[in-house]
């Protein structure tokens, strides 16, 4: 049904005439007469009586807007509503996240988040696989490292580096010109046979030999500090330990890693989104990812 149509009929139904609801509209006479007509061609009923200076409505008419001025006022109201809090975050939230930044960080920055904008709830779901945000209703993702996707966009908000460390007492090896050094290592899922953990600022490579494969950092993190072996882990989830000398960093590896916070590319974006983006970027004004 269409609602602009039930509107037109009601217009010109409270004032009287096509004339009258002409002049309070600024519609013309002629857009109003067709579009009541094509209702009622639609309907297969008429609404309204024309007379030469008046018109009446008939009973289908005066059902039909006895019925409709309540729902009609009532959605007249709530769209107003909508706009008037077009800008405000509020509703629901949901956050697809990665395990370990999940566990680390996003639950405080949630409730901060949260006590920022009451009117929003916040839903987190942490785990390690890429959501499809619009068929899994995800408002917001967080992806570290994400690859090019035109139909998501966001920002990066932290950087992290991954570091090479080993138990303390464990001998750094030394540096063969490039040449690869056998080490025992602890390693996680994005490790492949073969694979080499070469330092960026010096000549040393590693060839891990695994002693454990576990599924998650934070298991790995564990593992080394329990002298297992060597392992390339996130600076931010090492950085305490190193510091307090628990672990022991041998190198820096590989290139930055980047985490952003992604959302679909509407041209409307959501206030809840929009807040959100910001406040995570806010909560990194260095661009580091440390706690």
């Amino acid at each position: 049904m269409d609602i602009n149509a039930i509107a037109d009929f009601q217009l010109v139904a409270t004032h009287g005439g096509f004339g009258r609801a002409s002049r309070a509209s600024g519609r013309s006479k002629a857009t109003l007469s067709r579009r009541i007509a094509e209702f009622e061609d639609a309907l297969g009923v008429r609404l309204i009586e024309r007379g030469a200076r008046s018109l009446e409505l008939t009973e289908a008419g005066q059902l039909l807007l006895a019925r409709a001025e309540a729902p009609m006022r009532e959605l007249a109201e709530a769209l107003g509503q909508v706009k008037e809090g077009a800008d405000q975050p509020r509703g629901l939230l949901r956050i697809a996240a990665p395990l370990v930044f999940s566990q680390m960080a996003l639950g405080g920055i949630a409730a901060r988040f949260q006590a920022c904008y009451p009117e929003v709830r916040v839903d987190v779901v942490a785990e390690d696989r890429v959501v499809d945000l619009v068929e899994e209703h995800f408002d917001v993702t967080i992806r570290i490292n994400p690859r090019k996707d035109s139909t998501l966009v966001g920002r990066c908000f932290a950087k992290d580096r991954l570091l090479l460390v080993a138990p303390p007492w464990l001998p750094a090896p030394g540096k063969r010109s490039g040449k690869p050094v056998p080490v025992a290592a602890v390693v996680t899922p994005s490790y492949r046979d073969g694979d080499t953990w070469a330092a960026r600022d010096s000549k040393l490579v590693v060839e891990p030999q695994p002693v454990l494969r576990l599924s998650t950092l934070m298991m790995a993190r564990d593992a080394v500090v329990a002298g297992a072996g060597a392992a390339l882990l996130p600076q931010s989830l090492v950085k305490r330990l190193v510091d307090n000398g628990e672990l022991a960093s041998w190198a820096s590896v590989g290139d930055d890693t980047e985490l952003w916070v992604l959302h679909t590319s509407r041209r409307l974006q959501s206030p809840k989104v929009g807040a959100f983006v910001k406040f995570i970027c806010e909560q990194y004004p260095s661009g580091r990812f440390v706690l």
